[in-house]
């Protein structure tokens, strides 16, 4: 039972940093029906930025900061030079943008930083607590709190601001969101920024919990906070949270029971279930859609 509970503990760790990543997907496929593959590329940036801000000697809390600023801003110059011209293009080339755009970063840090691992500077000792045969450590509990603060304040975000409302009334409806004077560009470039925040300090987390990093570290983690957002129901804020929970819980489970070379192939066999099962995932909504 102690054993359960730990890998429970294990698995809500890494669920809430998919959960983070997959809220950036979900949204941007919300507002503009494409799944951003860069998507996880912003969260290595934000590991990088993090780790040269470390090396330097700020604060973690600046670093946290800063490096969701500049993540902001790079998403939504990417969603401004790549994704902008080809919004009224057909969806195939938004999607062979999106992969290109993820390779592009992803070599092109390989040439500015080298492929080789970087260890992660070790930011703050927070120590454990062991309750019965059950271990905390402080950055699994500071992962979650974080996590869980951060997709509050997104919900409260979307429901209560002005901009909030204007995201919702656009992915419900572009057309009619724009002939009610909403600014559907400046709406997209917001989602691009919202979702860049949350990859990044998930990168920061994830490196906090896995202290290394390099060029290709966004690819595995952004894939399963696809799947997650999947599962969820891809376009549906909640349902990413739920989504990446149930995706870090499956995978603790599978390493601690069945066998941890067989994690991502139990992550992956989730989607295909997802798929063949339940398109539209755990809270998305079957639509019809005219071919």
């Amino acid at each position: 039972m102690e054993k359960l509970i730990q890998q429970l503990i294990n698995g809500l760790h890494v669920g809430s940093i998919y959960a983070l990543i997959a809220l950036g997907y979900t949204m941007v496929y919300g507002i503009i029906k494409l799944i951003n593959f860069a998507h996880g590329d912003i969260l290595m940036i934000g590991a990088f930025l993090a780790y040269f801000m470390l090396s330097s000697g700020l604060p973690i809390w600046a670093v946290i900061v800063i490096s969701a600023i500049l993540c902001a801003l790079i998403g939504m110059a990417i969603e401004k030079f790549a994704y902008k011209p080809l919004r009224n293009a057909p969806r195939i080339s938004a999607l062979i943008t999106a992969i290109a755009v993820s390779l592009f970063i992803q070599n092109l840090f390989m040439i500015l930083f080298k492929p080789d691992p970087k260890p992660f500077p070790k930011t703050v000792s927070l120590g454990s607590l062991s309750l019965g045969g059950i271990r905390l450590d402080g950055i699994t509990i500071l992962t979650i709190v974080v996590s869980v603060a951060l997709m509050i304040a997104l919900e409260i975000f979307i429901n209560k601001t002005m901009i909030g409302k204007s995201m919702k009334a656009t992915s419900q409806d572009s057309k009619a969101a724009s002939l009610m004077g909403i600014n559907i560009n400046r709406t997209i470039s917001v989602t691009f920024a919202v979702g860049s925040m949350l990859a990044a300090i998930g990168g920061i987390l994830f490196s906090m919990a896995y202290p290394l990093i390099d060029p290709y570290m966004g690819t595995m983690p952004g894939l399963k906070a696809f799947v997650a957002a999947v599962l969820g129901g891809i376009g549906v804020i909640p349902g990413a949270m739920i989504g990446g929970f149930i995706m870090g819980i499956a995978e603790s489970l599978t390493k601690a029971y069945i066998s941890s070379q067989l994690s991502d192939a139990v992550v992956f066999g989730i989607l295909i279930v997802v798929l063949l099962v339940k398109p539209a995932g755990l809270l998305g909504k079957n639509t019809k859609e005219k071919v």
